[in-house]
């Protein structure tokens, strides 16, 4: 199957433009250290007064209620309406904070386009369907896959369903992919808050929450979309779970470069730290717990469940042992999460063992790997990929093309960092055996 998709990629008429991405020899070298981190690029334009407030806002609120989790933090940080980071501003790319994999090259959008499609063929090409990215970004990798998924001319009706909060990130996801959009009235009562038609007559609609996305079979993307999900840090004490807390900091003077705010232990247990059940065999003695990304892959396995589909996860993150992964980035480099709120991404590596163990308990949904990055493209021919693009680049953009798609697997830099998990309905577990996943060996 997918020999044949590349196969028909390749002819002439069906080779897709090599189109321009970031010149990312230009950009420091990641080291495999820094990549433990993120990965970043310009400062943002936040307004001065919204960083302000923001900072205020967290500082009386902590004064008159007392210290707060890590996860109301973050969620404050990132999504407040007026000083969120992710708001009102494009913090991806070479004037944001850091770049993504589809902004680096287009083999990678194009690669997951041709494993939906063959995924999607295996599963008997149900139509309609639907199309569904959780924090689409800039939009760019729903652009990709939505190249892939019309030139392959499916014959199929589907609609495409963005899941953001961003007012910002919206519009412009909007404006690289449709020919027309509008934006609908603070008052409609539509699950969808904004909708457009891309050149090719596809409908789209924008939902500010993953349950407001319509039932219906759907092919799931979520890329570096559970990284930025709220993160409850749990450590171990006497036998007892116990969370650490964000309270004020006893800062003197107008030391700008010194954190408003620190890290205390609370006193005693909260409501999420006794609830809290770690999965068996786990020995870590302190850990970070996403409620939001439980709730997510909650949804999103039950979804396919009932609904069919299938899901692509794809993030930085481990299989349960690491412990402390909170940070933020800014301009390419760590930045201190405590200091100067609303300036700087806020992350958290994503515990693929904690989402497959919540998918397949819960969902029955059966999951494939993680696989690392630079695997799963490889696995999906990427190099065949890379060598038409060279064949039909300029001389001058066959350097960025080739150094764009060695960042992206390289084991020292994104190859080994970055990993992709599979979700598919439990009751095709059999079908799958005998027709195994693309890219997970």
């Amino acid at each position: 199957m997918l020999r044949e998709v590349l196969r028909i990629g390749s002819r002439r008429s069906y080779s897709y433009k090599s189109v321009r991405r970031p010149n990312v020899s230009a950009v420091p070298r990641v080291s495999s250290q820094e990549l433990d981190q993120k990965k970043p690029t310009s400062e943002p334009q936040p307004k001065g007064n919204d960083r302000i407030s923001l900072s205020k806002q967290l500082r009386a609120r902590i004064l008159a209620t007392g210290p707060i989790t890590v996860a109301e933090y973050m969620r404050e940080v990132l999504t407040n309406p007026q000083g969120g980071y992710y708001m009102n501003r494009d913090v991806f790319g070479r004037e944001g904070d850091f770049i993504t994999s589809p902004e680096i090259s287009q083999i990678f959008g194009e690669l997951v386009g041709v494993w939906l499609l063959s995924e999607w063929r295996k599963m008997g090409s149900p139509t309609p369907f639907q199309l569904v990215e959780l924090g689409p970004g800039r939009g760019t990798l729903a652009r990709d896959v939505l190249k892939v998924l019309t030139k392959f001319k499916l014959g199929a009706e589907f609609t495409m369903h963005m899941v953001e909060i961003s007012p910002y990130l919206s519009l412009a996801q909007a404006e690289r992919f449709c020919f027309k959009h509008e934006k609908l009235p603070e008052d409609s009562q539509l699950p969808h808050y904004q909708f457009g038609t891309t050149a090719t007559g596809i409908k789209a609609f924008w939902h500010r929450q993953l349950e407001d996305v319509p039932p219906g079979f759907s092919l799931v993307l979520a890329h570096e979309f559970f990284d930025a999900l709220p993160v409850h840090k749990l450590q171990l004490v006497n036998g007892l779970w116990q969370e650490v807390l964000i309270d004020v900091a006893d800062v003197q003077g107008s030391q700008s470069q010194t954190p408003e705010f620190r890290y205390v232990m609370s006193k005693s247990q909260t409501p999420v730290s006794r609830l809290f059940k770690p999965i068996p065999q786990d020995t870590r003695a302190c850990l970070e717990y996403s409620l939001e990304a439980e709730r997510h892959v909650d949804i999103l396995a039950k979804r396919l469940e009932q609904h069919g589909g299938l899901a692509l996860v794809m993030d930085y993150g481990h299989f349960g042992d690491k412990t402390d992964t909170f940070r933020g980035f800014k301009q390419h480099k760590l930045h201190e999460p405590l200091l100067e709120p609303g300036t700087a991404d806020l992350t958290a590596d994503v515990d693929f063992r904690h989402i497959k163990h919540v998918a397949e308990t819960r969902g029955h949904v059966h999951c494939y790997g993680p696989v690392q990055q630079g695997d799963f493209l490889e696995r999906m021919q990427g190099s065949v990929r890379l060598e038409q693009l060279l064949a039909h680049a300029l001389p001058e953009n066959q350097d960025i093309i080739r150094s764009g798609y060695e960042m992206l697997t390289d084991a020292k830099q994104m190859g080994a960092r970055f990993k992709f998990l599979a979700m598919f309905p439990a009751v095709l577990a059999a079908h799958l055996e005998k027709y195994p996943v693309a890219g997970f060996g």
